[in-house]
């Protein structure tokens, strides 16, 4: 018989760019702080640690990611590429570097959310299919959970992002969150966790 579900003690990194840290919001607002909320307030015990860094790409995070490791979590949310994508870099380098950061977070055990980008589709055809499939390609490979465009609702939507047109406002983190919660709760049932209101008879 399957042992105890994992209802606490969970310890989360939100491993991306700034998508991640909250660019322009109060800590508060970020998306790590409210992903952690929305699941608490469904009955999860999980601490989310937001490792996300303005500006970031693929190689700066493969370049910082020990420090993430150092804290030993259970599990990585993945969110980077964004920055490759609109610096127009080659997808194969973004392709190696996420595949060079999955594999080390898999090799400690911890599971991983990966979390897909789309490319506008002014870059062109063949750039965005190219960089599209690192997200499902990898997923599989990995067998990571994936939430295939963290931007879902609001990239383009009225009120959802900033001035710059990119970063979401507070309203847009709380679309993420609605959006991706589904995909962070198979995550958790994949680390053994399950929400402590089930969990009573």
């Amino acid at each position: 018989m399957p042992g105890p579900a994992r209802a606490a003690g969970l310890r989360l990194a939100a491993f991306g760019d700034s998508l991640t840290a909250g660019w322009g919001l109060p800590a508060a607002d970020a998306f790590p702080a409210k992903l952690q909320k929305a699941l608490a307030a469904k009955g999860y015990q999980v601490d989310i640690t937001n490792f996300g860094v303005s500006g970031d790409t693929t190689t700066g995070g493969l370049a910082r990611l020990d420090a993430v490791l150092a804290t030993a979590p259970d599990g990585v949310i993945v969110e980077l590429g964004a920055n490759d994508m609109l610096r127009g870099l080659d997808p194969e380098t973004a392709r190696a570097n996420l595949d060079a950061i999955l594999a080390r977070i898999s090799a400690t055990g911890a599971k991983i959310l990966l979390c897909g980008m789309r490319a506008p589709k002014n870059y062109g055809r063949e750039y965005a299919e190219a960089f599209e499939a690192i997200y499902p390609e990898l997923a599989r490979k990995y067998d990571a959970v994936r939430y295939p465009f963290f931007l879902e609702g609001v990239a383009g939507q009225p009120g959802m992002t900033m001035t710059d047109g990119l970063h979401p406002t507070a309203a847009g983190v709380d679309a993420i969150v609605a959006g991706i919660l589904p995909a962070a709760e198979t995550f958790l049932g994949r680390l053994g966790a399950a929400p402590a209101l089930a969990a009573t008879p």
